[in-house]
């Protein structure tokens, strides 16, 4: 019979490769408000899962679509502006 190693300390050493890089952490916070649009539209689907979509839940799912949309379209055109594509 083989022994358990544990591995913890294999998977929590930390090495500082594996920290993100300042233009990792600038693409983050430039993309932030899309993953809180698109978070903001997960919860508003969880929240119409279990049931029939009242007018109150259809209403939300379509704030957050839009603006989710909105964030999605403002990211492009910013990114496209940066990139000299635009302007």
């Amino acid at each position: 019979m083989s022994p358990i190693v544990t591995v913890q300390e294999a998977v929590t050493a930390f090495e500082p490769w594996m920290e993100p890089t300042d233009a990792e952490l600038d693409a983050i916070e430039t993309e932030m408000p899309v993953i809180l649009a698109d978070i903001e539209l997960i919860d508003a689907y969880i929240i119409t899962m279990d049931r029939v979509p009242s007018e109150l839940d259809a209403r939300r799912l379509r704030r957050a679509r839009r603006r989710a949309l909105a964030a999605r379209v403002e990211l492009t055109r910013r990114s496209a502006t940066t990139k000299g594509i635009g302007a």
